[in-house]
């Protein structure tokens, strides 16, 4: 892993971004501009905290109990699911999610903006480990900018001769006052599988609310849902391009309890609301192609 000072000498900004030593002794670059502050785990490509300056409170929920050890992935923030969402399709030997969420990333770039945004380009290439994993070439490149919004732009090429097809997902914990009080809106009258019930497909009633377990992937979702959090007095808008699923999930009181990086009254301050491309979302990308997943989060006050 590169030192802290290199980083700082190669791309470092004044005033506005530097590297420093996180959790578990991981680089993060830490922003501070005239819009927000942000904290981005080079460790996963993970966005870890996102707050703009007029906001009392953090966008990300990150747990308390978090792992932050080498092969396995933080709980909470934005961790990237890739090049499979969920269980491996084929080998459930593979680790969940993909393979990109607990790998060093390699900071590609760093910029400040004319609009007074932050900007950092992370990436990821494909190494003799990852196809033991995953047999195809790949460039993965996920660009973060931080201003009076937050946008995330994951771009997948295929450096290969082969096509390939992929799932993923930005899977995005956000704080919230009362989990009891949130509401997901956007979602209403669509289509979802139920994965609490073994995959089984039903409607969406009204808004989503959340007094269970739920763990949901909505099919043929619009650009933009919004989570309505009263405690927190705030709308969180996600506005999405190349994506045609989202995953509402919270695991409640019985699984937070059995999660060893979770604290057992977690599930009252977070939501995950994921912009996906999960289920039959699948995107095939031909060789020296590449497709993006892009996502904006702002907030609104009620």
């Amino acid at each position: 892993m590169m030192a802290i000072e290199q980083l700082n000498a190669d791309f470092g900004i004044a005033n506005q971004l530097e590297f420093i030593e996180g959790k578990g002794q991981r680089p993060v670059i830490a922003i501070a501009n005239n819009n927000a502050k942000a904290l981005i785990s080079i460790y996963g490509g993970q966005v870890l905290s996102f707050q703009p300056v007029t906001e009392p409170f953090d966008l990300m929920f990150v747990s308390e109990v978090a792992y932050y050890k080498e092969g396995k992935a933080v709980k909470g923030g934005v961790p990237i699911c890739w090049p499979w969402f969920g269980p491996h399709p084929s080998n459930s030997a593979l680790p969940a999610h993909g393979f990109v969420r607990n790998r060093v990333w390699n900071v590609l770039g760093t910029e400040a903006t004319a609009t007074g945004e932050t900007k950092v380009i992370l990436g990821l290439v494909d190494t003799e480990e990852t196809k033991k994993i995953w047999s195809y070439s790949f460039e993965l490149q996920l660009a973060i900018v931080v201003g009076k919004t937050l946008k995330l732009e994951l771009t997948t090429r295929n450096t290969g001769n082969e096509t390939f097809s992929i799932t993923q997902a930005f899977h995005t914990y956000f704080a919230v006052g009362d989990i009891n009080q949130v509401k997901v809106e956007g979602l209403e009258n669509k289509t979802y599988l139920d994965k609490v019930a073994g995959g089984v497909e039903k409607q969406q009633q009204g808004t989503v609310e959340i007094n269970e377990e739920l763990d949901r992937i909505y099919t043929n979702v619009p650009r933009k849902l919004v989570i309505d959090d009263p405690k927190f007095n705030r709308h969180i808008s996600i506005v999405s391009e190349g994506s045609k699923t989202a995953v509402v999930w919270n695991p409640w009181i019985e699984i937070s309890n059995k999660m060893g990086d979770l604290e057992d009254e977690a599930y009252l301050s977070f939501i995950c609301v994921e912009t996906t491309n999960a289920a039959d979302d699948i995107i095939t990308i031909a060789p020296n192609e590449s497709k993006k997943l892009v996502v904006t989060y702002d907030l609104e006050h009620n």
